[in-house]
């Protein structure tokens, strides 16, 4: 894929807006679903035409993800610190996969045939979450380095909640994969913080 700030723009938005998803289903059992529906049914769509295809073709979908690259990135000196970490843990894994082939390969395979699945239920079906929590477990967690996930504790011992997390956590991780092809690096968050916020900041006034 040819580096694209654009591109490497919706990638973090979307590792952003997962990575919040996180935060609030271990915090609040409140209905998450129409986030829910965009941020992993990027994890099922693997033929996009475009990257921006990936989150159901209109930028508005990762709204609060290029919010929270402004919040994070940008001068103010008040920060999500645990969101920073959880998206810290999600490129280490991304990493790790990168290096991993035999993991890649399962991972590209078991996605594929979820994909006959999908054909009779929603990507937000219990049966599918739980799906793709165990594809997180088997291809990208079992690397190590595991993400630490705080919330309430009621909660997070819930197998659905747990699922939920796990799903989500994958669809980072799809996220990081894109924001490495489109030329994303560590390197970026220190270099070009700038340039990623105003692109965050030009997003947003174009909805």
């Amino acid at each position: 894929m040819e580096t694209s700030l654009q591109t490497q723009i919706i990638a973090l938005a979307a590792m952003c807006q997962a990575a919040k998803l996180v935060q609030s289903i271990a915090r609040s059992s409140e209905s998450q679903q129409a986030q829910l529906e965009i941020i992993l049914g990027s994890v099922v769509n693997l033929t996009p035409a475009t990257p921006l295809d990936i989150y159901g073709g209109e930028l508005s979908n990762l709204r609060q993800g290029l919010e929270l690259i402004i919040e994070q990135l940008g001068d103010k000196p008040k920060k999500d610190v645990e969101l920073t970490r959880y998206l810290v843990g999600v490129l280490g894994l991304e990493r790790r996969l990168n290096k991993n082939k035999n993991n890649m390969n399962e991972l590209g395979q078991q996605l594929s045939q979820l994909e006959r699945q999908l054909q009779h239920f929603s990507v937000t079906d219990e049966t599918i979450v739980g799906k793709l929590a165990d594809i997180y477990s088997e291809c990208i967690s079992s690397l190590g380095a595991r993400i630490q996930i705080y919330g309430q504790p009621e909660l997070l011992s819930q197998s659905s909640v747990q699922h939920k997390v796990r799903a989500l956590l994958l669809a980072a991780v799809r996220a990081a994969v894109l924001w490495r092809q489109a030329g994303g690096s560590r390197l970026n968050f220190i270099f070009k913080r700038r340039k990623l916020v105003a692109a965050a900041e030009a997003a947003l006034a174009s909805l």
